[in-house]
């Protein structure tokens, strides 16, 4: 497996100190670690979806395979239909064995652990600045195993 070769995708919900729910996705690659996108929205629609992946493609380019669930999200015609007009095979986990996204499923469990469970966001302008603290922590300082104990190799500047 190389680089860009299989993304993983998929959500977790929050909500803020005052119960406004809190939608987090992300993107990532199965074989560095890195996290493409993580992004903390009210609501992220099938198009917004498309919109994130987009921005990927011109940045990074097209994957050959994104893993994920079956979600109304991921399954939705647009989706689809962005994917087969890129040239990008879906792979489609089957229903009720999350461990089949096992990389997905991590990042998720070590996010509400390590970010959801300490934090209370006071609102959604709050929320984002964490996502993008979390997305540069992981990228450029926590060790994976996969990468022998160091930061994913990130191409991409740190945000500041």
């Amino acid at each position: 497996m190389v680089k860009d070769h299989v993304w993983t995708w998929d959500f977790i919900h929050d909500r803020t100190a005052s119960g406004q729910p809190l939608k987090w996705f992300a993107i990532t690659d199965e074989y560095t670690r890195e996290c493409l996108a993580l992004e903390v929205e009210r609501n992220i629609t099938a198009d917004r979806v498309v919109d994130v992946l987009t921005d990927l493609f011109l940045t990074r380019g097209v994957p050959k395979h994104i893993r994920s669930d079956n979600g109304p999200e991921f399954i939705a015609q647009a989706i689809r239909r962005h994917a087969a007009r890129a040239g990008l095979e879906m792979l489609y986990i089957e229903p009720g064995a999350p461990w089949e996204n096992g990389f997905a499923e991590s990042f998720f469990s070590r996010l509400r652990d390590e970010l959801l469970n300490v934090e209370e966001f006071m609102n959604l302008a709050e929320a984002r600045w964490f996502a993008r603290r979390r997305r540069e922590e992981h990228n450029h300082e926590r060790p994976h195993t996969r990468t022998g104990q160091r930061p994913s190799p990130v191409t991409q500047p740190a945000l500041s």
